[in-house]
């Protein structure tokens, strides 16, 4: 299951050999791992459920990985999601357009394996702390990745794992509407069917375990949008 537990990492690169080995790689180390062979296969995939990280090859046939990256960068939704790029150009002014077009990092090939995880890994700890076991705070909330542990005001909250895994998620992104079929996708993976009330269910545990010391109800429900932080 590709729950919110488990970071979604999108691997696009043409070369079958050099992709089986990075997602060899990329599962070992505990990711969930989704593959593209091409351009525009990598824009439809990211359409159909969000990944946590990109991992963009800049030779690609059809549509190159720089048209990709400029492509993810001009939507909303994709603006914020890291983008590592891999290329065999090797020049400065390849490098400086591969930056400027959007990528937040650019590793020339041929690279070192253990180096590529250990970038990919900080990049996740910044765009999402929790899942790297950091803490989490927003107002008086305070969310603990590696402990599991939710308090508000310094009081413990008891919350069941979706909604902690819920909550994780809304307090990543404080102000960001989530639809519920985005919630679903991170919350619960996509190899699992729920229907979207269920979404509705949890949130509903999740403010019951917020407001149980008589604090305002965090949570905004948007009429026809999905739910956000604050």
């Amino acid at each position: 299951m590709a729950g919110s537990d488990r970071p979604s990492v999108l691997l696009v690169e043409d070369e079958a050999a050099q992709r089986e080995v990075l997602a060899y790689n990329l599962q070992a180390e505990g990711y969930d791992v989704r593959a593209a062979a091409d351009g525009d296969e990598a824009l439809m995939m990211v359409a159909e459920a969000l990944p946590d990280l990109i991992l963009l090859d800049w030779m690609l046939p059809h549509v190159s990985g720089l048209e990709v990256c400029r492509r993810l960068r001009q939507r909303p939704e994709t603006r914020l999601v890291p983008i590592l790029m891999l290329s065999a150009r090797s020049e400065e002014v390849d490098r400086v357009r591969g930056l400027e077009t959007g990528a937040d990092d650019y590793m020339v090939k041929p690279y070192s394996v253990a180096e590529l995880m250990a970038r990919l890994k900080a990049h996740l700890r910044r765009a999402r702390p929790a899942v790297a076991g950091g803490v989490l705070e927003w107002g008086d909330i305070r969310l603990d990745g590696e402990t599991h542990r939710v308090s508000r005001s310094d009081k413990a909250l008891k919350l069941g794992p979706t909604e902690f895994r819920l909550l994780t998620t809304l307090m990543e992104r404080p102000g960001r509407v989530f639809s519920r079929e985005q919630l679903l996708d991170r919350v619960w993976g996509r190899d699992i069917y729920v229907d979207t009330r269920t979404v509705d269910v949890h949130i509903g545990r999740l403010r019951k375990a917020l407001t149980v010391h008589g604090d305002d109800d965090p949570l905004r429900t948007v009429r026809g949008a999905g739910y956000s932080l604050g």
